[in-house]
Parts: structure tokens; C-alpha cells; sequence
């Protein structure tokens, strides 16, 4: 099955998008069609209010341009409201518990919170404790949302997903970590492309190829050839500090016009941004006519206004 063989039913049994682990192949799909059909209503200038007098709460430990733009104007586009919680304006963390703190918003009839931060069990206790559906926006172990936009982009670009193989490189991230539940669940051969010392967490990688093909290898060459897709992403996330040992190990996995040129020829770039030019990723590259990042950027919009509608839609 692939996501165009797939017959959409309009809704999804999660409550919750806390990583892709317990989503299907079936659950991406319905995300998928539903992010395509929003998209095209959006083109068209169509009203697309399936949220219509909803409120999502946002939580937001760590900044973001990409996270904040997409998630408040995709719920206003969506007819409902957003609420931005910076760690400055709210409690959590500095004395309140997580879990007080989701009764306090389930009191307040908060219909889905999207936080984005840094511990990964902070999302799943906020999920437990509260009545509303919880979006992971980003944790140091996962980016859900960044996935899922990425395979949406490149079910456009190439018309199909199974079969496709895309190749990582750089170090063994949360972006690297979903990208690889979400490829393989939906038939694509993952490559992660990463120096010994900065590989994908073990179980995860572990976790990923009980659903289908996930190679982690330091060959850069073994990654890239013949290749669809090519991504990277920043050597140094959010918040860490620049290390000249962990750059110099990365270094030689920078995507540049020889990786490029191991790929197939329609390859595609790809990268989660913000971008460091000349570190991750050459200017040839990027900025190329083969580079689709600002259109998975524009899909963060849509393939998150999609997993809102199913998850906070539901009556």
C-alpha cells in the first residue's frame, strides 16, 4: 500500500501525537490526504474552519519561527484560537508540576496543547494528566510534525512514497529519529548517515526497523548513491553549545555538490531549517534547483492543521 492507494477514512483512533512509535502507516496516510486537501483549500482562498471555536494552548520551552507561524496561523485558518505560553509566562518547571499544570488547562477547556521542548517525558506527562489532546511540537528525542511534513513534501515532488530511498546525514538527531519511524512505515528505505559517536539512539533505530528498511552506516557514499532524497540538518541543535570535536567528526558528512552528484539525478534536498550554510550544507546545494526546503517549510502549515483537525476534531 501507498499513500495514494490508500483509501481515506477522515479519522484516526490517537488522541495524541506524542511521536510516531504506535502511529500506522494507515494514521500518516489520513494525515497525509487530509494536509493535501487543506493545502488545496488554502490555494484557493476557501474557509476551511474545522476548528471552528477551538483553543490551542502552546507551549514553547524552546523558540522556534517555523513551530510558532505554522501552529497559530493554522489553528486561526482553522476557525479557532491560539494561546502562546512561553516559559516566561507560565509556571511549569519553576515550582508547578507538568501535572498540575495540565488540570489547571483541562479546567479551562483547553481542546489541544502543542509544546515544544526538551525532555521527551514531560510530552507524555502532560498527555496523561490532561483531558486534552497533546501535539509533540518538539522534544530532544523527537520532531513528529518535521516528519511528517517532509514525507508530505516528498509524496508531492516524486508521486509516491514506497520505494523511495532517503539518506540522512549528520548527527543522529530527533529529526533523524522520526524521520526514520515515518519512512519506514510508509515503505521508503531510510539511510542515516552518521560518524561513529553521533548514530541515532540504539532503540530507536531498533524500534524503526521492526516496521521496514532503516540502515545507520558512516558511509557517505553507501547513503548517497542513488539516492531520492538527501537531508541534513544542523550540526548543533537548539541550545548546544559549539563543540569543535563534535564539528570536526561532521564535517565530512556535509552535504555538498559530490554527495549530490551520488544521488539520482531528480534527487531532492532536503533540511528541517534554520540552516548554517558551509557547515551542514554548501550554498551549491541549498540553493539549487533540486533544494525543496522551503516547500517542506510551507508544509509544516498544512500537515499540522491536518493532525489538529484529527486529533482536537473529534467530537
Amino acid at each position: 500500500m501507498d499513500i495514494y492507494s490508500y483509501k481515506p477514512k477522515g479519522r484516526i483512533e490517537h488522541k495524541h501525537l506524542l511521536n510516531l512509535l504506535d502511529w500506522s502507516a494507515s494514521d500518516i496516510y489520513e494525515v497525509l490526504h487530509l494536509a493535501e486537501n487543506l493545502k488545496h483549500a488554502f490555494k484557493r482562498g476557501k474557509k476551511h474552519e474545522l476548528l471552528k471555536g477551538k483553543t490551542l494552548a502552546m507551549i514553547f520551552s524552546k523558540s522556534s519561527t517555523r513551530t510558532r507561524v505554522s501552529f497559530e496561523t493554522g489553528i486561526h485558518q482553522l476557525g479557532g484560537q491560539a494561546l502562546f505560553l512561553s516559559s516566561n509566562d507560565i509556571q511549569l518547571g519553576r515550582g508547578e508540576t507538568i501535572a498540575d499544570t495540565a488540570k489547571v488547562l483541562s479546567r479551562y477547556g483547553i481542546n489541544g496543547v502543542m509544546i515544544r521542548t526538551f525532555k521527551q517525558s514531560d510530552v507524555e506527562e502532560l498527555a496523561a494528566c490532561g483531558n486534552f489532546s497533546v501535539i509533540n511540537g518538539l522534544t530532544d528525542d523527537f520532531h513528529p510534525c518535521q516528519a511528517l511534513a517532509d514525507i508530505m513534501t516528498l509524496a508531492e515532488t516524486h508521486g509516491h512514497l514506497n520505494g523511495l530511498k532517503l539518506a540522512y546525514f549528520g548527527d543522529g538527531n530527533n529529526v533523524a529519529h522520526s524521520l526514520m519511524l515515518a519512512g519506514a512505515k510508509t515503505g521508503m528505505k531510510v539511510y542515516i548517515c552518521s560518524p561513529k559517536g553521533y548514530e541515532p539512539n540504539p532503540e530507536i533505530t531498533e524500534a524503526a526497523q521492526n516496521f521496514g528498511e532503516v540502515i545507520v552506516t558512516d558511509s557517505v557514499e553507501e547513503a548517497a548513491s542513488g539516492a531520492d532524497a538527501l537531508y541534513t540538518d544542523v550540526f548543533f541543535s537548539m541550545g548546544q553549545q559549539k563543540d569543535p570535536e563534535k564539528e570536526a567528526a561532521l564535517m565530512p558528512y556535509q552535504v555538498n555538490l559530490t554527495v549530490l552528484g551520488m544521488a539520482k539525478k531528480n534527487a531532492v534536498f532536503m533540511h528541517c531549517l534554520p540552516a548554517h550554510r558551509g557547515e551542514e550544507v554548501t550554498e551549491s546545494v541549498i540553493d539549487s534547483t533540486h533544494s525543496v526546503v522551503f516547500e517542506e517549510a510551507e508544509n509544516r502549515l498544512h500537515a499540522q492543521k491536518a493532525v489538529m483537525c484529527l486529533l482536537m476534531g473529534k467530537k
